[in-house]
């Protein structure tokens, strides 16, 4: 069952696609990740987290909130797939992009303990793919600032935890955002492209 769920190679990563060397010290001080108790030792190859994020602003026809869909894969087997409809109604995509990215942020603290636990190393940061330019700079450049104050919270979540380096944020186009297939209506032959890497044809 193991070789049909997990592929051990690593998935290349273009590390120019993201933010580096920020110095988050003057926003959240020498903040880090803070591993569990009693962690074994780790053990092996390292593995890659990478997420895929993305949200159907107001898709809700009757109450207007938002669908929130995330992938999370550990190397090249997909771990996680989490499509559900937002809790509060967001007045911008702005807002129910910056929803979905702190439940990908809460999911991605839970995946590296568990692999931790497990003795598993992890490869760096986990990689989070989103197509919102705007979600992207403000989680990636310490000297972006917040303009609407009712998505603070999120807002600062999930910079502390790319200032710890739990996470980065990198811009994903979004004719190949595999996360599409998990906020919106597609065409099976769109939603086929995009989860031919996932899904395959019986």
């Amino acid at each position: 069952m193991k070789r049909l769920v997990f592929d051990p190679k690593m998935p290349e990563c273009d590390d120019n696609a993201f933010v580096l060397n920020a110095d988050w010290t003057e926003f959240y001080g020498d903040v880090t990740e803070e591993d569990p108790p009693d962690m074994p030792e780790p053990l092996g190859n390292p593995v890659q987290i990478n997420v895929f994020v993305d949200a159907d602003h107001a898709g809700n026809v009757v109450t207007r909130r938002s669908h929130s869909g995330i992938f999370i894969f550990v190397n090249n087997a997909m771990i996680k797939c989490f499509s559900k409809k937002q809790n509060t109604v967001e007045s911008s995509t702005y807002g129910s992009e910056m929803v979905t990215m702190r439940i990908s942020r809460d999911f991605i603290v839970e995946m590296r303990i568990k692999l931790k636990m497990f003795g598993c190393p992890i490869h760096g940061a986990a990689n989070v793919y989103c197509d919102n330019k705007g979600v992207v700079s403000n989680t990636s450049l310490p000297e972006s600032t917040l303009s609407k104050k009712h998505n603070s919270i999120n807002y600062h979540v999930i910079r502390e935890a790319v200032a710890a380096g739990i996470m980065r944020v990198a811009k994903e186009n979004t004719l190949t955002n595999l996360a599409d297939a998990l906020t919106k209506l597609l065409p099976y032959s769109k939603k086929h492209e995009l989860m031919q890497s996932v899904l395959w044809d019986r």
